[in-house]
């Protein structure tokens, strides 16, 4: 299954990856990508700059359950207060980077 269509950063989709190794930001962009194609069927082109609200059509509803399966895969807390600010895939992918590497 391909998670992104044609990475725009030139990479593959890391869904393989060991888990063990630290996760780079690319990975974090596939895995996001991986659940954003299955929460909305397949029906959207995903990439590090789709909108999460106007491209994916996302209602809040939608936006906490992608959250909690975000927070549960990479085991971060994302603060509510940041959701303002998170509204392109790349905003997401590297908050998560950001809590995860301040934790480490």
């Amino acid at each position: 299954m391909t998670l992104l269509n044609e990475p725009p950063y030139g990479g593959e989709a890391f869904a393989g990856a060991p888990s063990f190794m630290t996760e780079t930001y690319q990975q974090i962009v596939g895995t996001i990508g991986e659940l954003l194609t299955g929460a909305t069927k397949g029906r959207f082109k995903i990439d590090e700059a789709t909108l999460l609200k106007r491209d994916l059509n996302l209602d809040s509803l939608a936006e906490m359950d992608l959250l909690m399966m975000l927070e549960d895969r990479f085991d971060v807390s994302i603060s509510l207060n940041h959701l303002p600010e998170i509204q392109t895939v790349r905003d997401l992918a590297m908050a998560i980077d950001r809590i995860k590497k301040e934790a480490a």
